[in-house]
């Protein structure tokens, strides 16, 4: 198939994804949709799983990790209410996908990601495509970002965990900005809870989304190894 070719059926399946499996179900805010449509997601899949791309399923992106199905994202990302103001902390940058959608609609992105080999990969696909309000860093996310490197507020504005963790970690709440939104996963089991808590007065107000599954965030605050 030639480069035409191809080009023309990511074209056709992407619409496929957008009217179908996001529009198609309760993905309604037209940023997000927006941003879905802007980011190649065969830029962030391996060789092997390019055709796959705008499948509605998650895909192995190696080190037992997965890029998440385009429905989850959309979902995750309009939960999260981000705007043009908002600084982002996101806890599990993978492929460098979700991290890319956010980048369309946030002011900055902040990812962690503790497998250096996977945030080298997405950094490295995120340059190709001009993104340059994201800053990476690697290790430990459940541990929040690094004091030293935080923004002049000390604080983000919306927090995204894209790991399941079995209770949301401390030191991310304490870097939430008051009435700010975290969307995670939460649960010990095979599937999940995702939740969108508020920060009111210090404290979470939960609301949960749906049932999810999610490979686990390991790390002091998340899950034992």
């Amino acid at each position: 198939m030639c480069g035409q070719e191809k080009k023309d059926r990511f074209c056709t399946n992407l619409q496929r994804m957008l009217d179908r499996d996001l529009v198609g179900r309760d993905i309604t805010d037209p940023r997000v949709l927006a941003a879905m449509a802007e980011v190649p997601r065969e830029e962030f899949v391996t060789d092997s799983h390019r055709s796959q791309a705008y499948s509605d399923g998650p895909l192995p992106i190696g080190m037992g990790q997965t890029i998440s199905q385009p429905y989850i994202v959309a979902l995750m990302t309009q939960e999260l209410r981000v705007d043009r103001e908002c600084e982002v902390l996101e806890i599990g940058t993978g492929s460098g996908f979700q991290t890319a959608v956010l980048s369309k609609l946030a002011k900055k992105v902040y990812t962690i990601e503790r497998f250096g080999e996977l945030a080298e990969s997405a950094q490295a696909v995120l340059g190709r495509l001009d993104v340059r309000n994201v800053e990476f860093h690697i290790g430990d996310g459940s541990c929040g970002w690094p004091a030293s490197k935080l923004p002049p507020s000390g604080c983000f504005d919306r927090i995204m965990v894209t790991a399941a963790v079995p209770s949301i970690p401390e030191p991310l709440i304490g870097q939430l900005v008051e009435a700010g939104f975290v969307v995670v996963p939460v649960g010990h089991g095979g599937s999940q809870r995702l939740m969108r808590c508020e920060r009111k007065a210090g404290e979470l107000d939960e609301k949960r989304i749906c049932d999810v599954r999610f490979v686990k965030l390991f790390g002091k605050h998340g899950f034992e190894q």
